[in-house]
């Protein structure tokens, strides 16, 4: 069975979608499966032997270029040319319908009451109804075993083995900022709104209460100037840029992450590495699975995941303490 998944992006949503991918190896061992990803992210799906094929798109181009539409349009009739038996897209966007529809007869996605834009759901040719608000990994999960045609359970869920993967240079080349003799905790300082990252004040209480060898990762520069103030105010230490590869390998030799509900952070989860994710105006019941060694904290307050507002900064008053908590708690469980 030749397979065609749709997760063009970002980070975090492609991080939570691909593990399907042992989901359908595990039930249709001789599927051949291509990944449809921008290719600002289709890094994150590198060095993966559970995909056949990543086909990429550069749709975020067009916005800037509206003429680079042409271009686009025949790199998805070229990758039409592989003849998939079912095409599943797990974006749930128009964009996204339209691409799944293109490259397939057999193309499906989630229902008009189950995505944020409900007009994708007329170019499948067949969707199910999976409440939006429901947990986004079972969303995936859910999607791809009804369109495949097997199950699956929450326990197999919480057995899951680790789905990044990356190369030997990576981890080579991240080795040095590793501690032998302690624990390594990473520190994620960023996130996809400002409403989402916790405060750098914060970051360094936890820096002078823990007992570890602390990194911090950036990934721009307002990243960058804020793990730079939590490295000149305690004893947390700043790395270099790094690419999605090497982030892949440092967080998989890391003894706890914690960050906010961001790519970065859920790829510990997906690396079956301890984490800490702190929530803001994003519900944790919905963005995250929990395990014994991936624990959440929020706002304490309800979140509704069809009303998100990104001005709410609820996040700024987590006290550290109680990450702070948690965090020796799995440091030292």
């Amino acid at each position: 069975m030749r397979i065609a998944i749709v997760k063009l992006s970002a980070l975090g949503d492609i991080v939570h979608s691909m593990i399907v991918l042992q989901f359908i190896k595990q039930n249709i061992p001789n599927s051949k499966i291509d990944w449809i990803v921008e290719e600002t992210f289709a890094s994150l799906l590198a060095h993966n032997h559970q995909t056949d094929n990543i086909k990429t798109l550069n749709l975020k181009s067009i916005k800037k270029q509206k003429k680079l539409i042409i271009d686009e349009l025949k790199k998805i009739k070229l990758y039409k040319r592989e003849r998939y038996d079912i095409v599943i897209d797990l974006q749930g966007l128009i964009k996204s319908a339209f691409i799944a529809k293109t490259l397939g007869k057999v193309c499906v996605g989630f229902d008009k009451n189950s995505t944020r834009e409900s007009l994708a759901s007329f170019l499948y040719s067949k969707s199910y109804h999976i409440p939006y608000e429901e947990n986004i990994i079972i969303r995936n999960l859910k999607l791809v075993s009804l369109a495949l045609g097997f199950e699956f359970t929450k326990e197999q869920i919480l057995n899951k083995k680790p789905f990044l993967f990356f190369g030997n240079e990576d981890l080579k080349s991240t080795a040095e900022f590793l501690d032998k003799n302690r624990k390594n905790t990473l520190f994620i300082v960023g996130s996809s709104w400002k409403s989402k990252i916790y405060p750098k004040e914060h970051f360094i209480k936890i820096a002078k209460n823990l007992d570890s060898n602390i990194l911090i990762c950036w990934g721009n520069e307002d990243e960058k100037k804020a793990a730079k103030f939590i490295e000149d105010n305690s004893p947390a230490k700043m790395l270099p840029k790094l690419n999605i590869n090497q982030l892949k390998a440092i967080i998989s030799k890391s003894d706890l992450v914690i960050g906010a509900d961001s790519g970065p952070t859920h790829m510990a989860w997906a690396l079956n590495r301890p984490s800490i994710t702190i929530f803001g105006p994003t519900p944790s019941f919905r963005n995250t699975f929990k395990t014994p060694i991936n624990l959440t904290i929020d706002c304490s307050k309800e979140i509704d995941p069809k009303r998100l507002c990104k001005n709410d900064l609820c996040i700024k008053n987590i006290d550290p303490l109680k990450i702070i908590k948690k965090a020796e708690k799995l440091l030292n469980g």
